[in-house]
């Protein structure tokens, strides 16, 4: 296994690493046993230090204290391994996006709020950011190249988040939710992918009043409940 995308996308025909991050994230994971956390946290090491094209199954053996029977055990293949470890860092992502969030005491705080900490977990995160630094040329065709899967993912959790927002009265049932999360996914997509001469993304509250000017329109003028 040599490139990220596949890892990413998963075989044709099959869910992607991200859409099973976001099952797992929704719906609840089940709690890996302690050998197979020590194997990831060893990867998650190993291919933040080296890179993934880089490391091997035996640099991972011993990142774990353990031997290359053991790894192979529980991860038949590199490829295997990558997709574990890449899954639970996207599962984090979506975590965290919620957790982030969920003190806000408005919808418009919520998009602002989930909008910053995106760019910032990804962005910040050392295998996944790390990747999309250094190896761009492996980290990039898969949010781009695959059809549109990995961002109809990241839309569909999106829009899942406004629905409730509908639900419990605070956006219009007029506004078309898929579409204003897919408008707030492309724009997230494209400052992750095209760096900005324009605006310092290291800057939350450049970032925060970004979000509010351009991404909370979208959702249409403040949702008064009818009496």
């Amino acid at each position: 296994m040599e490139s990220v995308p596949s890892a990413l996308m998963g075989p044709s025909g099959s869910p992607s690493v991200l859409e099973i991050a976001f099952t797992e994230a929704t719906e609840g994971a089940d709690q890996d046993d302690e050998v197979t956390v020590r194997l990831l946290d060893a990867a998650y090491e190993q291919f933040c230090r080296m890179g993934i094209k880089r490391s091997t199954m035996a640099d991972v053996a011993r990142r774990a204290g353990v031997s290359r029977i053991t790894v192979y055990r529980r991860f038949a293949t590199k490829e295997k391994l990558v997709e574990q470890v890449v899954r639970r860092e996207f599962r984090r992502y979506f975590d965290r996006f919620i957790v982030d969030i969920q003190d806000a005491e408005t919808v418009a705080d919520r998009v602002v709020l989930g909008f910053v900490s995106s760019l910032r977990v990804i962005r910040h995160n050392r295998l996944i950011g790390g990747l999309m630094a250094a190896e761009p040329d492996a980290v990039v065709p898969s949010m781009t190249g695959d059809g549109g899967r990995t961002l109809a993912v990241v839309r569909q959790f999106l829009a899942s988040r406004l629905r409730r927002e509908q639900r419990a009265g605070n956006v219009s049932d007029e506004v078309d939710v898929n579409l204003v999360a897919e408008m707030m996914v492309r724009v997230c997509a494209s400052f992750l992918v095209i760096p900005s001469q324009v605006i310092d993304l290291d800057d939350d509250e450049q970032m925060h009043a970004v979000a509010r000017q351009f991404l909370v329109p979208m959702l249409g003028p403040p949702h008064t409940p009818h009496a």
